[in-house]
């Protein structure tokens, strides 16, 4: 089975490069398939496994760095890094980890792999360490990685976070037949990570193609059996009384951890620490507590079928729209409790679920506003079901272009990747290139929309569909171009600057520096965009004022990228004129 599973997963990663508009080398492409499904419970979306991507030289032996909080994903623009507040609400001892992949195409797991990851480690998960030395041995992606997770654990220190370091060594080699040598190697470097800090845990593991093939072809399942002990039904909807034992169960995988899939349409994230979870841990503690589902509003799941059978619900297409704060808390306190004493008192007491049945879309976007109106959620978590949203999504449908407002929802349907959108891409878009504000897409990746201004601006009924797509379609181009140049650019100077050429690229077209989407009309009907030969001028200019401001203010390039200051002197440098950036 082994050559099998190599032939296999050699196919998967043929078709999938070569699904893109500009495939990728071989290496590129598994280097990525690789991180995806190393991270595969995650359910990390096509951009946010890119971004963890380390790419070109300098890369201390990793290919992939990813920090996490808890199951969520962490960016440079995270609460918790500039709100003292977010970092205190963190519940206490909740997991931070600092997740690491290396991919290799070779047939074998090798010593000297092990021991370049180990040097790196040992030098970047320093404290004390200067960056400007860090410089000189490894690549700017590289160290702002490990400086986001090592920032993430000062700035939780107070809340006892628990911390994992986990290395994922991938290789088209057979993970059960790793070198005695090797294991031993690898065993060196969990101890190494377990002493990095107090409360740090180091884990290594082999995946081979056996592993990922197991990995890539099992998609998250959304239908799920629920058991019950009371129900009341009305039409082919339900509302049970479900056990906490079996609650936790439907929320598991076979890990133990939460399935945040069938979170993807609730509006907002784990809250953690706050009062009103808080109350919730204090009455499943208690064991003189009343029932839990009278103190408690219970959980809305939406779904396209249920069939109950001895009072066993199977539910197709599972989606838990409220309750998200209910059931993470649930599962954080008492999900271990639970795997050594699952006939504990606590398990058998109650939680309320109502099910409801529907395949309408508009009916389920009405029961998650409905439901979510009736605590304080700000207007802008509720962007996903806007009427704005599903326009543009229903316009990219028309185009054969897709936009995910449901995360991975066109990814788990097998669509081409090159054409997906997600919300946060285009609202990066919009802002880089229709409101000249590239700077701000560089620096507020997760927190772009969380100002109800900044949503209203991008995401303005003002601004014409087609306008949305040609944005998406501009992008697009801009990064295959950077992807495709005869000479390769840096990481960093990808992920810096892309936004910049874009912004470019669109001001060149109109002849002058804009902040309305209006102006792109024209060239949305028309649906053009710089030619290559253009993109190529503007870079070198792009790359020339980014060295000399650079030299001039004495900043390094992530300031600099981020910086309005920079757009300013872009625009007024190249003949462009100016505007005010905020």
């Amino acid at each position: 089975m082994s050559a099998n599973d190599r032939v296999l997963i050699n196919q998967m990663v043929e078709e999938w490069r070569n699904s893109r508009t500009v495939p990728l080398s071989f290496d590129a492409a598994f280097e990525r398939f690789a991180c995806e499904h190393a991270l595969h419970g995650f359910g990390l979306s096509e951009e946010e496994v890119e971004a963890g991507v380390i790419g070109g030289s300098d890369d201390g032996g990793l290919d992939g760095v990813y920090v996490f909080l808890g199951n969520r994903l962490l960016h440079e623009d995270s609460d918790i890094l500039h709100d003292s507040s977010a970092a205190s609400n963190v519940e206490s001892g909740t997991q931070l980890t600092l997740w690491l992949v290396q991919a290799k195409t070779s047939a074998t797991f090798s010593e000297v792999a092990l021991d370049k990851v180990a040097s790196t480690c040992s030098t970047l998960l320093d404290l004390s360490a200067e960056e400007s030395a860090l410089k000189v041995l490894y690549a700017d992606d590289l160290i702002a990685r490990f400086r986001l997770f090592k920032d993430a654990l000062q700035r939780l220190l107070k809340r006892h976070p628990t911390v994992l370091i986990k290395f994922s060594y991938v290789t088209r080699g057979e993970a059960n037949e790793v070198h005695p040598k090797v294991q031993a190697k690898a065993k060196l470097l969990e101890a190494q990570f377990s002493n990095a800090f107090a409360v740090s845990t180091g884990e290594v593991e082999f995946l081979g193609p056996a592993e990922l093939w197991k990995r890539a072809s099992t998609l998250p399942s959304y239908t799920l059996e629920l058991p019950y002990m009371e129900s009341i039904t009305h039409g082919t909807s339900h509302v049970a009384l479900v056990a906490l034992g079996d609650y936790i169960d439907f929320l598991s995988d076979d890990s133990g951890t939460i399935k945040s899939h069938i979170f993807d349409w609730n509006v907002r994230d784990y809250q953690g620490n706050v009062e009103v979870n808080r109350e919730i841990t204090a009455s499943l503690l208690n064991p003189d507590a009343p029932e839990f589902w009278w103190l408690n509003n219970g959980i809305t799941i939406v779904c396209s079928q249920a069939t109950s059978i001895g009072k066993r619900l199977s539910l197709s297409d599972v989606q838990i729209v409220n309750g998200l704060q209910t059931s993470y808390t649930l599962h954080e306190t008492l999900r271990e409790r639970y795997s050594t004493e699952p006939s504990d008192d606590v398990f058998s007491r109650l939680v309320q679920v109502r099910i409801l049945v529907t395949a309408d879309q508009a009916a389920r976007d009405a029961v998650i506003r409905a439901t979510n109106r009736q605590t304080s959620v700000p207007v802008a978590s509720l962007r996903a079901t806007d009427d704005i949203q599903r326009q543009i999504e229903s316009y990219y449908l028309e185009h054969e272009w897709f936009y995910d407002r449901r995360k991975n929802f066109y990814r788990n349907q097998g669509k081409t990747t090159d054409r997906i959108v997600s919300i946060p891409l285009l609202a990066q878009s919009v802002m880089a290139m229709a409101l000249g504000r590239p700077d701000d897409a560089r620096a507020r990746p997760s927190s772009l929309l969380k100002s109800d201004a900044d949503y209203r601006r991008v995401f303005s009924e003002k601004t014409e569909l087609p306008v949305y797509l040609w944005l998406s379609k501009a992008q697009r181009q801009v990064d295959e171009f950077l992807q495709t140049r005869p000479e390769p650019i840096s990481r960093s100077q990808y992920t810096n600057l892309h936004f910049h050429l874009a912004m470019l690229g669109a001001t060149d077209l109109v002849g002058r520096v804009f902040n309305r989407p209006d102006f792109l009309n024209n060239s949305a009907r028309e649906d053009v965009f710089p030619l290559p030969a253009k993109l190529e001028s503007l870079w070198n200019s792009l790359l020339e004022q980014f060295e000399n401001f650079q030299k001039e203010r004495g900043w390094g390039p992530d300031k600099a990228a981020k910086s309005g200051e920079f757009v300013t002197y872009l625009t007024t440098n190249l003949g462009y004129g100016s505007l005010r950036q905020k």
